[in-house]
């Protein structure tokens, strides 16, 4: 019994001296010995190869793979696709046609079968297997390389990544509560807002280890600087851990309890991160004016805000929320796009608590992602708060690839707003009786209310 107590100290000792000397410190001082690019260029390899025998392995079995999309939409406005139903001279005098209902049963039928909206708030479809069960149950079961191949992933991920992931995420959490702590006993000073500034980086540094991140950073010289607002597209909450590994923000939020509370009361002590009661998040009034202070003192760090409000799967971003754009702030915007192909990095919150989606994003292969830097932007004269986010957003989204979507992220929880359903209403009855201000007949609806 000895012996093998001997044994388990011995195999401790040499665990913790790896993790901390080949990874953790080098972590701290930003350093690569260069082994997640081998093992990332290692996994290309085997995914590329696991493609090719996938789809000989289709081919062998004479079986379809599955379509990329449910149905193929037609591109086009509402403007558009009832003009040419409208074309006829007898539809000119602005009544109502009957064939103009086709137009909304067909978007209706298109949502229903593949909504545009919800359809953003589950995994992104891969084009080819990644080798993970999750993704496809069915794929390694074609051949029995493969079959080898997934079983050997298997024991990789769950029986050497994650222990040594969940401990240098341990290490990275510990050392933050620790070091803001400590930091938050000095005075304000710029020693103390430089000790607070290393412990928040050597900290985030380790948890992208945590991660296995790989993160390619482009555009450097656009990076926040201090007395701005930093906005970006929300994937998942290691959105947090990808952008402060390269430079310190401050972040908002709402307070929580339990472990997040504690980390949120070290934080805040030696960093001015703004946190909000949840009564104070539904003030928008209060919101705003404490950003306004905040980006007002140029000395502090740039604020992280994630205008999305929840996180959007990794294809598209949809819209901003105009709050952080009514601050009159220099605007930074980053643009977040991750690599499907080593692990979905997208939190579903409906589906998954934070506890499962961290297990989940340590058992894939590598958090893979690429970030980019976009020149600073302002509010121009003429532009209100809506059309300047919208701007940010379209140049976000046309930066790192993704779909510009108009439509409100908030519907992942709740029903459109009566203002979107006004909209189409106006569109379509500008449609009917032509711009407004012009001379149009008199409709049926009019025609029934004078009789």
């Amino acid at each position: 019994m000895e012996d093998l107590w001997c044994v388990a100290v011995g195999v401790f000792q040499l665990w913790m001296f790896m993790v901390v000397f080949l990874i953790t410190l080098p972590a701290m001082f930003n350093v690569s010995l260069g082994v997640t690019g081998v093992y990332i260029q290692i996994l290309v390899k085997i995914l590329e190869w696991a493609t090719i025998r996938i789809r000989r392995g289709q081919q062998e079995q004479h079986t379809v793979p599955p379509p990329n999309g449910i149905i193929e939409r037609a591109v086009g406005s509402m403007e558009e696709d009832m003009g040419r139903p409208r074309s006829s001279p007898s539809l000119a005098g602005g009544d109502f046609a009957l064939s103009d209902a086709f137009y909304f049963y067909k978007k209706g039928l298109e949502s229903i079968v593949d909504d545009e909206v919800t359809q953003r708030f589950s995994s992104e479809e891969l084009a080819s297997w990644n080798l993970l069960t999750r993704t496809n149950q069915n794929f390694h079961y074609i051949s029995l390389r493969l079959t080898i191949i997934w079983g050997l992933g298997v024991f990789v991920r769950y029986c050497i990544l994650l222990p040594l992931r969940v401990t240098l995420a341990v290490i990275g959490i510990s050392w933050l509560v620790i070091g803001t702590t400590l930091v938050g006993f000095l005075s304000d000073s710029s020693v103390k807002n430089w000790l607070s500034e290393l412990v928040h980086l050597t900290c985030y540094r380790i948890c992208a280890r945590a991660l296995s991140a790989t993160i390619r950073y482009h555009n450097r010289e656009n990076k926040p600087r201090k007395g701005g607002i930093c906005v970006a597209n929300h994937t998942a909450p290691i959105d947090v851990v990808i952008l402060a590994n390269d430079g310190c923000y401050a972040m908002v939020g709402q307070v929580h309890g339990g472990l997040m509370g504690v980390i949120q009361r070290s934080m805040v002590r030696s960093c001015p991160h703004v946190w909000f009661e949840r009564s104070e998040m539904k003030d928008r009034h209060t919101v705003t004016s404490r950003l306004r202070a905040h980006v007002a003192a140029k000395t502090k760090l740039p604020i992280l805000i994630f205008p999305e409000g929840t996180c959007i799967n990794n294809t598209s971003v949809m819209m901003f929320k105009k709050g952080s754009f009514e601050v009159g702030a220099t605007i930074s915007p980053v643009a977040i796009k991750y690599d499907p192909r080593f692990g979905d990095a997208f939190w579903n919150s409906s589906k998954y608590n934070i506890v499962s989606y961290l297990l989940r994003t340590m058992t894939s292969w590598a958090v893979v992602v690429n970030v980019w830097y976009l020149p600073p932007m302002s509010l121009q004269d003429g532009e209100d708060a809506a059309q300047f986010a919208n701007k940010v957003k379209s140049a976000i989204a046309r930066q790192g690839g993704l779909l510009d979507l108009a439509w409100d992220g908030g519907l992942k929880r709740g029903k459109v707003k009566d203002t979107l359903r006004e909209e189409q209403q106006r569109m379509y009855s500008s449609i009917v009786l032509g711009p407004i201000g012009t001379d149009v007949p008199q409709t049926c609806g009019e025609k029934a209310s004078e009789q």
